[in-house]
Formats: C-alpha cells, sequence, structure tokens
C-alpha cells in the first residue's frame, strides 16, 4: 500500500500522515496498538459468570467477533514487522484469557496440571486460526453457525 493510495479518499493530504505519524510506520504501528486497544476493550465487555469454562468460550467468541469485525485492522494486528507502542497492553489480551484459565483451574474445572498460561496460548492459537481463515476467506462466514460435525 502507498501512501498516497492510503488517503486518496479521506479528503487529507500526504502530509497529515507525516504530521500525525510520523510516516508509514508510524501509522502502521498506530494501527496495530488500535488493533489491540479494541481486541481489550471487546473481552472487557465479556460479562463473567459463574461458569469459568463457559466465559473461556465467550472470550474467544468475542475475539473470533473482533477479527470479523475489521478483518483488515486484524490483520494488521499481527504483522509483526512493525512494533507495537505499547507491547503491555497488548499483552492485556492474552491475560485476559489467562485469568479465566486460572479461574476454571480453581474451581476444579481443569485438571491441577494444567498451565494456565500454555493453555490460554492454545486457546488464543485456535482462535486466531479461525479468526484467520474467516477473515481472508478461505473458510465462509456460514461455516461458524454450522452444528453438524466435522
Amino acid at each position: 500500500m502507498t501512501l498516497r493510495s492510503l488517503v486518496a479518499d479521506t479528503g487529507v493530504s500526504t502530509m497529515a500522515v507525516y504530521t500525525y505519524f510520523g510516516g508509514m510506520d508510524g501509522l502502521w504501528k498506530a494501527l496495530r496498538q488500535e488493533g489491540f486497544t479494541r481486541l481489550a476493550v471487546k473481552l472487557a465487555a465479556v460479562s463473567m459468570s459463574a461458569d469459568p469454562v463457559r466465559d473461556l468460550a465467550a472470550l474467544g467468541a468475542a475475539y473470533l467477533s473482533n477479527a470479523l469485525e475489521s478483518p483488515d485492522l486484524y490483520r494488521v494486528m499481527f504483522d509483526a514487522g512493525f512494533e507495537l507502542e505499547d507491547a503491555e497492553a497488548a499483552d492485556q489480551s492474552l491475560h485476559c484469557l489467562v485469568r479465566a484459565v486460572e479461574r476454571a483451574k480453581a474451581a476444579g474445572r481443569f485438571r491441577d496440571d494444567v498451565v494456565p498460561l500454555e493453555l490460554a496460548t492454545q486457546s488464543w492459537a485456535i482462535g486466531h486460526g479461525l479468526a484467520s481463515l474467516v477473515a481472508t476467506g478461505p473458510l465462509p462466514r456460514e461455516a461458524l453457525s454450522t452444528t453438524s460435525p466435522c
């Protein structure tokens, strides 16, 4: 993507990108950060229930919903070619899942040998894979509502 194509239909000049973001790299950093900020808001909006396993599933659904609401922003979020402005803020999304796994483990819903960070990371990876398949097109959105077995 070129800077000119980016601003073509916005009514602003290319200079605005330099003024506010220092150039394309700064813009991509800001976009990545915005993606993780939106994800954090989406995950924080999930109401916790008495069932921590249900909550973990609800967090996964919120992750998927976030990706499908803004698929282009979702793809930019994971462009590691550009650093994040605040990596700790982005890590909070993963830690939200870790806390859900910890709750489930404390409630006796997961075995004692489950490592919360590992299970949260695996859950994130599964959610990311599903979101990527749907957001980039190989898997149609309709497949998400299918109830038939594989």
